[in-house]
C-alpha cells in the first residue's frame, strides 16, 4: 500500500483542482482520496509529494508504434507531394521492412517515450505486412516489458497481397483477441494490454474484408479501429467504387458501435457525423499528423459527441498534442474553447473504460491507479476554472516527475525503474537493419 501525501489532485473533466490531498493506492486501485489520511492507513508506505500535481494518466487514443524506428530514416524516399504518395513512398515501404526484431524494439522505445511524456496508456494501430502472424503478441511483450498499458490491432488490408493478406490480417486480429481473453481469465484485474479489430482504411479494405471484420468483432466482442477520411481520396474512392460515404459503408456492415474508433475523419459528411453520434462511436483527432501530411483540418470537432486526441505516430506527448490541437483550431477560425480540448484529452480514459471494463480517469476510490505526477510550479493561481489555460499555455512533458500504471511505478523521480540504455542501443542496431531492407524495396 502506498500513500501519496500532500498532492495537488487534478482531474481533467470536469476540471477540478484540490490542494493538500492524500491519495492511497493498494494493488492496482485507488482506495482513498482525502486530507490527512496517514492515521487511517498506518501500514502504507508514505511518499511526500510536497505539492506536486497528481492527475489520472494521460491516454494517447491513436498511435502507430510500428513507426518508432522511422525517426531520421536513412533510406531513399521518393517525392511526397500528396498524401497517397507519402503512403506509397514512405510508410508502405517502412511497414513492409519490419521484422520481429525491429517491431519489438520499436514497441519498446515508443512505450518508454510514452511513459516519459506522462502517458499511462496508448491505443496502437499496427501494420507489418511481411510479419503478420504473431506481430501483435510481439507488441504486447514490448508494452509489458516497459509497463505501459495499451491496446493494439493489425491494420487489415489487401493493398500488398490481395485476399491472402486480407484474411491473414483478420486472423491475426482474432487470434490476438483470443490470447488476451486467455490472459484475462488468468488474471482479470491485472492485464495491461487489450485488443481491437484493426483495418487500415476503407479505400484498402474491400467489402469481403468488412464482412469478415464484422464477424470477427461480433465473435470477439471487440470494436473496429480504422482510419477514415484522413484525406479526400478516401471519400472520392468510396463514392466512385461503392456509391456511398465511407462511414455509411462501415455502418452497412454493422461496424459502428461504442467500441469503434475512427481515426482522423477530416472529410466526413454531416450524415456520417450523425451516424457516429447515434452509435456513440469515437473519433480521434490527430492535429500534428494532419498538419504534417497536409491533408486539411477537421472542422467538425464541435459536432462530434465522442472525440479524443491521438498522435498518429508522432510520439505520445499528449500535452504537446493538446497545444497543437487548440492552436490549429484557433488558426482555422474555430470557436470552441480550451475546455473542449481538455475534454478530448480526458476522453481517452472513456475509451479505456469501454474496452478494459474498469474505471479510469478519476482520482477516486475504486478507480484504476494509472497516475501521472507533475513537478509544476504554477506562476499564477491554479484552479478548476483556469486549468485548461495552464495545460495549453504552460505545462509540458518536461514537468513529468513520475508515472504509475496499475499502481506500479514505471517512472519515478524523473527516472525509469529499468535500465533503458541497452534497449536504446539495440533499437539503433535494429533500425539500421530495417532501413537497409526498406532501401531495397
Amino acid at each position: 500500500m502506498l500513500l501519496l501525501k500532500n498532492c495537488i489532485a487534478v482531474e481533467l473533466f470536469p476540471a477540478s483542482v484540490n490542494p493538500a490531498t492524500d491519495i492511497v493506492i493498494a494493488d492496482d486501485k485507488i482506495v482513498a482520496v482525502g486530507e490527512n489520511l496517514s492515521s487511517l492507513y498506518p501500514q502504507a508506505v508514505v511518499k511526500e509529494m510536497n505539492g506536486k500535481l497528481v492527475m489520472p494518466g494521460l491516454v494517447c487514443a491513436h498511435n502507430h508504434f510500428y513507426s518508432g524506428l522511422s525517426r531520421g530514416v536513412m533510406a531513399p524516399i521518393g517525392p511526397c507531394p500528396d498524401f497517397i504518395s507519402t503512403l506509397k513512398n514512405l510508410w508502405w515501404r517502412l511497414d513492409r521492412a519490419l521484422d520481429e526484431e525491429s517491431l519489438y524494439y520499436s514497441g519498446v522505445i515508443c512505450s518508454l517515450e510514452a511513459i516519459k511524456n506522462g502517458c499511462t496508456a496508448v491505443i496502437d494501430h499496427h501494420a507489418s505486412p511481411a510479419f503478420i502472424q504473431g506481430s501483435l503478441a510481439v507488441l504486447r511483450e514490448a508494452f509489458i516489458h516497459v509497463g505501459l498499458r495499451g491496446m493494439t490491432c493489425f491494420e487489415t488490408t489487401d493493398r500488398n497481397g490481395g485476399q491472402a493478406e486480407l484474411l491473414a490480417g483478420i486472423k491475426e486480429n482474432s487470434e490476438f483477441a483470443q490470447l488476451i481473453d486467455r490472459e484475462k481469465r488468468k488474471n482479470p484485474q491485472h492485464y495491461l494490454v487489450e485488443a481491437h479489430m484493426g483495418a487500415h482504411a476503407p479505400f484498402t479494405v474491400p467489402d469481403i474484408g468488412l464482412e469478415h471484420l464484422a464477424g470477427a468483432c461480433k465473435e470477439t466482442g471487440r470494436g473496429l479501429h480504422i482510419h477514415v477520411a484522413e484525406d479526400r481520396y478516401d471519400v472520392s474512392h468510396s463514392h466512385d467504387k461503392y456509391g456511398m460515404d465511407p462511414l455509411v459503408r462501415l455502418n452497412k456492415f454493422g461496424l459502428l458501435s461504442e467500441k469503434t474508433l475512427i481515426a482522423h475523419g477530416l472529410w466526413i459528411s454531416p450524415q456520417e457525423i450523425e451516424l457516429l453520434n447515434q452509435h456513440n462511436a469515437f473519433l480521434v483527432h490527430n492535429a500534428r499528423s494532419n498538419m504534417n501530411n497536409h491533408v486539411g483540418y477537421n472542422s467538425h470537432l464541435p459536432a462530434v459527441k465522442w472525440a479524443a486526441l491521438g498522435t498518429d505516430g508522432i510520439g505520445s506527448d499528449m500535452l504537446e498534442e493538446l497545444k497543437f490541437a487548440w492552436f490549429k483550431h484557433r488558426d482555422a477560425g474555430g470557436l470552441a474553447g480550451t475546455d473542449k480540448f481538455l475534454q478530448m484529452l480526458y476522453n481517452g480514459n472513456v475509451l479505456l473504460e469501454r474496452n478494459f471494463g474498469q474505471p479510469f480517469g478519476r482520482l477516486a476510490a475504486g478507480y484504476t491507479a494509472d497516475l501521472t505526477l507533475f513537478d509544476y510550479a504554477a506562476p499564477t493561481p491554479l484552479c478548476a476554472e483556469n486549468l485548461a489555460g495552464h495545460l495549453a499555455f504552460g505545462m509540458n512533458s518536461a514537468a513529468v516527475d513520475s508515472v504509475f500504471v496499475a499502481g506500479r511505478a514505471v517512472y519515478q523521480d524523473k527516472a525509469f525503474v529499468l535500465d533503458v540504455a541497452p534497449l536504446y542501443e539495440k533499437a539503433r542496431i535494429a533500425a539500421q537493419k530495417m532501413w537497409r531492407r526498406m532501401a531495397a524495396l
